[in-house]
């Protein structure tokens, strides 16, 4: 469908120099507060369309769910009262693709469902009971892709994904109602630019509360990044139609709203966004997309806006999806629109967040679900799978914040096998309470399904209190009569005072104090506990416990809170890297540099530290400092490493302060390695040309078997006008390096003509002869990880007649650690094959039906250093297979190898 439109980002212009705001100044009650299990989990549809397109609407007696390509019913507690049924011909006359939605009018107490095709088909239902009432049906040719139907007073207002004209369209609700001919309007967003696809939202009216006619509101968010946006922004518009008199209908001009910044582009606007755990494809984050639904709710003192968007919070070369939500505000019906409050929201332990659908109940709590799955740091990353979660807010709550702890609705099984990802995902709300929220998600459990969860952010008790955080103390210098202050919550429907509360700490119990309150429903207060707490111990670990001890509390599962506090050491050094020598070719006496933090809390002067290599005697000399507690400092010995013979060094260096007290931070290791270069010359005395497409071939046999890293050539040869001729390098797998390409006009020669990666001058750039070192039209590190043994060849074409000359004598010199080597193939000559999927995703195969051992899969960078080791088993019996994810290793070359002791087969991989 059309969300596969290419985007249009304009690259660099936006860089991401720091992570996201609202993630660098998050406010202390962020998930502090525990979230409420879900109160019915269950599973909508099965679809194997990629993606889905959850959707759901929640009546009095009924839940409809919608995916891309069928519908079915449920009661209020998920027990199925249809089974999968096709929208056609069951709703709709015409058949379809895709992008199907439904809404529940609360208002009217009907149904209304959308559906792609034949542009796009409207539904709306003759009466409340979605099974067995009729349906009234309407159609817009014109709608292109990705419609989304929103309900106001006066109409319903629709969306389109389209570079046409008439990008919203107005549908006379009243008239479509009753089922008779209903007008329905086509209107442009002047002002609007878009990355490539075009995902405004109309606010859709939460529950049976509607505002006054007109005014119907659409929103879209404006990235700096894109052409045409000079600061991020959202841009609102407001229609007014007229039904009597449409043509005096009124589409206003864009206001702006600034907003805090973001970083709403991935990957440069591609589909393929985020790696799943454990090597799978890469699947999109749904950016530049307002999600459905955005959400309009009347107030009795204002009326608010909610709705979010995806945007990248980690100014890293990685990518940790969080979601950018809103609260708008108006003082009333048709007045301006102002921001009330936004934020970011990030997963727990490094994990995604996007796909996210929020909205408010009757007392202006949020609730919001969401997909989440492990990101780049995410510990035990393969225990999160795409799946599906909530957080939320109370509304008393501090501003810009999610207090709500994150919830699992379901966890999801298996990765998605393609790109493409939902779509989009829907929140609704229960209309016969206005608290319950219901929302639906798109998720992989024994295949692809649509997973419902219910959950309320409102209190369910009357009398239900909590502490939710230990805001004091922290990590550092610690006294023997520390004060512990917490923050006390509400739960609960009723006021609270004099509440109970206790203090433990390592399991004996400190104080059991008074809370004075008075405390309201859904609000916090900070109290400081009138005991205090001995923690002078240096290096020790506290854990305390608080928690409120409330008479006729009625959930105790969210009384207390713990925390670990350290009292961390005065005396603590350690080396955390160690910076030179690096692996090169050509190495001998290098110096040694380290980096030495101050772990502690005292300034540390006059400490020794050490180095040792492949375990020998250490080094020691000593360190003048200071370094300051939290800093660091570079030292740099004065003793030099022989590092001249080639091969791997492993070096290890540690601090040795007098009194540390923590040993097990000292210390820093590293793997250099000395390349060695074999250098090889022949002097062929070969003519070239004269003659348009004469070919000189001159060949170097290298019998040494290991691997590049690097490669140069040294050419000498005579030619008049030697813009005549191009000269190329070609390896014995016969991949090919251009080095000259017809510079130099009419000048004459190469003498001692050397081409070398590292050099800093292009050969276009040189003048003949070329005598010096010049860097090759192509780049000969793309022959780096291929065997160095064969045949190499010198390819000189003279591609003009007249002018000729001689290749009197080459020299090729490469370069690589000789105890890395290409191992041996596997007996039943079976071949190992990579697929290059894209996005950094290798396809690793092993077609064999002879072959039933378990085989170890390993990747190795340049420096022989080991970055994955894999047991792979022939589970089919047709051989083996590994879907390599290299989207967080860096440009460069790697090796990878199948195989056990004996045999194996190693191929390289490029990674750009």
């Amino acid at each position: 469908d059309g969300r596969s439109y290419g985007n249009k980002v304009i690259i660099g212009k936006d860089p991401q120099v720091e992570d996201d705001y609202f993630v660098r100044n998050a406010n202390k009650l962020a998930q502090t507060i525990k979230g409420k299990a879900p109160l019915l989990v269950f599973d909508g549809y099965a679809s194997g369309s990629q993606p889905t397109d959850p959707d759901m609407a929640v009546g009095p007696n009924h839940v409809m769910v919608t995916f891309n390509t069928g519908f079915k019913i449920y009661d209020k507690n998920g027990v199925a009262l249809t089974g999968q049924i096709s929208p056609n011909p069951t709703i709709f006359p015409n058949g379809g693709c895709c992008d199907q939605t439904v809404s529940y009018d609360s208002a009217a107490d009907r149904w209304v469902v959308t559906f792609l095709g034949s542009g796009a088909q409207i539904a709306v239902s003759d009466g409340p009971d979605p099974i067995n009432d009729g349906w009234f049906n309407y159609n817009i040719p014109q709608i292109n892709d990705y419609q989304k139907l929103s309900v106001w007073s006066d109409g319903y207002y629709m969306t389109d994904n389209t570079n046409s004209t008439n990008r919203v369209w107005a549908l006379e609700r009243d008239k479509m109602l009753l089922g008779q001919t209903a007008q329905i309007l086509g209107f442009n967003l002047p002002g609007i630019v878009t990355s490539g696809f075009y995902s405004p939202q109309a606010l859709n009216v939460t529950n049976s509360n509607m505002p006054a006619a007109g005014g119907a509101t659409f929103i879209y968010l404006q990235d700096d990044a894109w052409g045409g946006v000079a600061n991020d922004h959202l841009k609102l518009w407001n229609l007014n139609v007229n039904w009597v008199t449409p043509g005096s209908s009124v589409m206003s001009a864009a206001t702006q709203l600034p907003t805090t910044p973001f970083i709403s582009v991935f990957d440069g606007g591609s589909f393929s966004n985020l790696t799943q755990p454990g090597g799978g494809v890469a699947i999109d984050a749904l950016q530049a997309t307002i999600m459905n639904q955005a959400q309009f709710r009347k107030f009795g003192t204002h009326n608010s806006a909610v709705f979010n968007f995806v945007v990248d919070t980690d100014a890293s070369a990685g990518e940790l999806a969080g979601i950018r939500w809103f609260e708008l505000r108006q003082t009333a019906d048709g007045q301006p629109w102002t921001i009330f409050q936004e934020g970011t929201y990030t997963a727990q332990d490094g994990k995604h967040a996007w796909h996210g659908s929020l909205m408010m109940d009757a007392s202006g709590n949020i609730g919001m679900g969401y997909t989440s799955m492990a990101g780049p740091t995410t510990p035990n990353p393969t225990n999160f799978r795409v799946s599906s979660y909530y957080t939320g807010r109370f509304a008393g709550d501090p501003l810009n914040t999610m207090t709500i702890a994150e919830e699992l609705i379901n966890a999801g099984n298996a990765n998605m096998p393609g790109l493409r990802y939902g779509d989009y995902d829907k929140i609704d709300i229960d209309p016969s309470d206005d608290k319950t929220f219901w929302f639906i998600n798109e998720y992989m459990n024994s295949g692809r399904k649509g997973v419902v969860g219910v959950f309320k952010i409102a209190p369910d008790f009357n009398n239900d209190m909590g502490v939710i955080s230990i805001d004091q103390p922290n990590d550092g210098i610690l006294t023997a009569a520390e004060q512990v202050v917490v923050t006390v919550f509400n739960y609960g429907l009723d006021t609270q005072t004099n509440i109970p509360i206790s203090l433990v700490v390592d399991g004996v119990t400190i104080a059991n104090e008074i809370v004075p309150g008075p405390i309201t429903s859904a609000s916090s207060v900070s109290y400081t506990f009138a005991a205090t707490v001995n923690m002078s111990t240096q290096g020790q670990t506290y854990e305390i416990v608080a928690a409120t001890n409330l008479a006729g509390d009625e959930d105790n599962t969210n009384n207390s809170v713990t925390k670990n506090v350290t009292h961390i050491f005065s005396n603590d050094l350690g080396v955390t890297s160690i910076s030179s020598p690096v692996s090169g070719e050509g190495l001998g006496n290098e110096t040694v540099t380290v980096v030495i933090e101050n772990f502690g809390t005292s300034p540390a002067s006059n400490f020794n530290v050490s180095y040792s290599i492949d375990g020998g005697t250490p080094v020691v000399e000593n360190v003048a400092g200071p370094v300051t507690p939290g800093n660091t400092i570079n030292y740099s010995f004065t003793a030099l490493a022989d590092l001249s013979a080639p091969g791997t060094y492993q070096f290890s260096a540690s601090t040795l302060l007098a009194g540390d007290s923590d040993a097990t931070n000292d210390t820093a290791t590293k793997t250099v390695v000395n390349l060695s270069c074999t250098s090889e010359t022949v002097a062929p005395n070969l003519p070239i040309g004269p003659g348009a497409g004469v070919v000189t071939n001159s060949i170097i046999n290298f019998t040494e078997d290991f691997i590049v890293n690097d490669v140069n050539v040294t050419i000498n040869a005579t030619h008049t006008w030697v813009g005549d001729i191009d000269i190329k390098l070609i390896a014995p797998d016969n991949s090919q390096v251009i080095l000259f390409d017809r510079s130099g006009g009419s000048g004459d020669n190469l003498t001692n003509t050397t081409f070398d990666d590292e050099a800093t001058t292009p050969i276009a750039s040189g003048t003949p002869p070329y005598t010096g070192v010049f860097q090759p039209e192509g780049n000969l590190s793309d022959f780096d990880g291929l065997s160095s043994a064969g045949n190499w060849t010198l390819r000189i074409t003279d591609n003009a007649g007249g002018d000729g000359g001689t290749l009197l004598n080459w020299t090729l010199q490469i370069c690589g650690d000789p105890t890395l080597n290409i191992g041996e193939n596997f007996a039943d000559n079976s071949e190992l094959m990579i697929l290059d999927k894209g996005n950094k995703m290798f396809k690793i195969l092993l077609p064999t039906t002879s072959m039933q051992d378990k085989l170890t899969f390993t990747v190795h960078n340049m420096l022989g250093q080991k970055l994955l080791n894999k047991v792979l088993e022939n589970e089919n019996g047709t051989g083996y297979e590994y879907d390599l994810d290299m989207s967080y290793a860096s440009a460069g070359v790697y090796l990878v190898r199948i195989g056990n002791r004996k045999n194996g087969s190693v191929k390289r991989i490029v990674v750009k």
